[in-house]
């Protein structure tokens, strides 16, 4: 080869070597891997962003969902809480005659046949509300059938009458000891409790059998209520009595006194508390004696 060939061949492998420098230099190659490391972020980045959107739309959902179903119980809830409560005070509002009319449901409480006859009483387990707890061997009589109301149905069953229960409008306890003292007290005041209602068509009647408990010597003062509010006068009046250890009392001056115009019978018929649910016998005996 001559030596200006070989100086040729210099010349290119030379040139060549400069552009590998040029290409492969520092400043080329540190601008490429940032370039790469740019597109690779940018890329993770776009990657990222699509996955998390498609994510975050369920869990947004799934949230909302929660949310509303937690509502709706809570909604739920309430509305039964205030419906609960709308029935209790329903319920304590008519605690107090749902109890006295279940106590003289099977009373025939108003008159309203077309007999000559009236079988009028009073009677406590009419005129008092029936406590859960209420002692059924120390106040029999406040359980249905009272005393009284006892012995009125039987008069009823002999005399075909209309029977009539004379119920006041503020009941009674069912405490034997709290009624009596209220008792005593509209006693003391000359009191006349307010009725439930009074005998229509009283005009029909020509006979009246009246019965009543024997209370501190006495009468009910609710009795006295029925004999001003209801006319009697040139009735036949016959009466029967529930009592303890007092017997009649002064019941009947108490009565001949309220109704002066009526004619009330001497033959009374009376018995001891606790024998008035045995003395159906007796009862029919002395209706026999009337006439009945």
């Amino acid at each position: 080869m001559t030596k200006k060939a070989e100086n040729v061949k210099k010349i290119i492998s030379s040139k060549r070597i400069v552009s590998t420098e040029r290409l492969m230099s520092p400043k080329r190659i540190t601008a490429l891997l940032i370039t790469g490391i740019l597109l690779m972020t940018a890329a993770g980045c776009g990657n990222a962003g699509t996955q998390g959107d498609g994510n975050s739309q369920p869990e947004n959902t799934q949230s909302q969902t929660v949310e509303s179903t937690q509502a709706q119980q809570d909604n739920a809830l309430e509305s039964e809480t205030t419906a609960a409560q709308d029935t209790g005070a329903a319920a304590s509002d008519n605690s107090q005659v749902d109890g006295q009319e279940e106590n003289s449901e099977a009373s025939g409480t108003a008159a309203n046949g077309d007999s000559n006859i009236l079988v009028a009483y009073f009677s406590w387990a009419d005129n008092a509300i029936l406590e859960e707890d209420v002692d059924a061997v120390t106040s029999p009589s406040v359980i249905a059938p009272g005393n009284v109301q006892e012995l009125a149905g039987w008069v009823q069953e002999q005399t075909e009458g209309d029977l009539f229960s004379i119920r006041v409008a503020e009941p009674y306890s069912s405490d034997w000891d709290e009624c009596l003292s209220r008792a005593n007290d509209e006693r003391g005041e000359d009191a006349r409790p307010e009725l439930v209602e009074n005998v229509e068509n009283l005009d029909q009647y020509d006979t009246v059998f009246l019965g009543y408990p024997n209370w501190w010597y006495g009468v009910p003062m609710a009795l006295l209520s029925f004999l001003e509010e209801n006319d009697l006068s040139g009735k036949q009046v016959y009466l029967f009595c529930s009592h303890g250890t007092g017997g009649v009392a002064d019941s009947v001056d108490i009565i001949e006194e309220a109704i002066p115009n009526a004619e009330i019978s001497d033959n009374v018929f009376d018995c001891y508390e606790e024998d008035a649910s045995s003395s159906q016998d007796e009862i029919q005996s002395w209706l026999g004696e009337l006439g009945y």
